[in-house]
């Protein structure tokens, strides 16, 4: 009897992952994190290629490429939501930051200099330090418990706001100001990210009561095929507004300002549903925060002084001068 309370206690609690499933799902999010910085750069090099024969991006390769480098991206992130805390994963995308300004200033000649550089290294450092402060437990361990977290009001209301604030923006914003302010097309972007980031961790869990042969594998099929739906209308739009936003600006610039308001509202609709941070520690917290900030700083140093001539010879002769 005790044995059994215990069982139901540990299932209903939250649960930890294995260092295998851990170890894993890290080595998956840092991949992807990196194919997926080299979608926007793929992307926008295939755009400009396209604009120069006058032809459409459709029927460029490399623009092709980056979005096939997108969808292996995506089921990574996939695969890496399932092992481990959806608040792990996400900030791991800052390594496709410096990954896609390397990779940008190759294809697409945008500048990277040393301050850049210093970004990229904070960016990298930044990331190690949010893999050591993360949560290593998971709240939801079950389809039902998800189906509970689902329904609960708070997230019912989080989810209606979103949903008027994309309305808002798509059918009202975007068509006036959506080429010339590149926060439109991030805002719309971002916003849909507490659709799809939740539904694929949700499939995850669902998936793993469809094939068993029991009364909840029928339930757990309607809700996984569920937010299925609603993964793939929030792909579709996203992708569409992507392409949008690299017809109009730079792919560095919007995959850095992308990331940071991209991760911030992901984590902000995983703390609502998911919980997850309920487990997390002073010190764990404050060593997320200091993390996350280290990214944002080396993100802005790659992006605000990218057009600034600035390099270490420039240092030593400004040294010599003096002297």
């Amino acid at each position: 009897m005790g044995t059994a309370a215990a069982a139901a206690a540990t299932g209903e609690g939250a649960r930890s992952p294995s260092p295998a499933a851990v170890s894993i799902g890290l080595g998956v999010a840092v991949v992807s994190s990196l194919v997926n910085g080299s979608t926007f750069v793929l992307q926008k090099k295939g755009i400009v290629r396209a604009k120069r024969r006058g032809t459409s991006y459709l029927t460029d390769v490399v623009w092709w490429a980056g979005t096939i480098a997108m969808a292996v991206g995506q089921i990574g992130n996939f695969l890496a939501y399932t092992a481990v805390p959806t608040v792990l994963v996400t900030p791991l995308g800052a390594l496709g930051v410096p990954f896609g300004s390397i990779l940008a200033s190759y294809l697409l000649k945008e500048k990277l200099n040393i301050l850049g550089k210093l970004g990229c290294l904070l960016s990298c450092a930044g990331s190690v330090v949010l893999i050591i402060h993360s949560p290593k437990s998971e709240s939801v361990a079950t389809p039902a418990e998800l189906e509970e977290k689902l329904t609960n009001p708070v997230f019912v209301g989080y989810l209606c706001i979103v949903l008027l604030m994309l309305l808002l923006l798509i059918f009202w914003v975007a068509p006036a100001h959506g080429p010339t302010n590149i926060m439109v097309y991030i805002s719309i972007c971002s916003l849909l990210g507490s659709f799809t980031v939740p539904s694929t961790k949700g499939i995850g869990l669902a998936a793993q009561d469809i094939f068993r042969n029991n009364p909840s594998s029928r339930r757990a099929l309607g809700l996984c095929l569920a937010l299925l739906a609603v993964l793939g209308c929030s792909v579709i739009v996203q992708f569409r507004y992507i392409n949008r936003a690299l017809e109009c600006f730079d792919s560095s610039v919007f995959g850095a300002i992308y990331y940071v308001v991209f991760t911030t509202l992901v984590l902000l609709a995983s703390a609502v549903l998911f919980r997850e941070w309920t487990d997390v520690g002073l010190v764990d917290f404050l060593g997320m925060a200091c993390g996350f900030t280290t990214v944002s700083v080396g993100i802005v140093l790659i992006q605000v002084f990218k057009e600034f001539n600035f390099n270490l010879g420039d240092m030593n002769k400004s040294n010599m001068k003096t002297d």
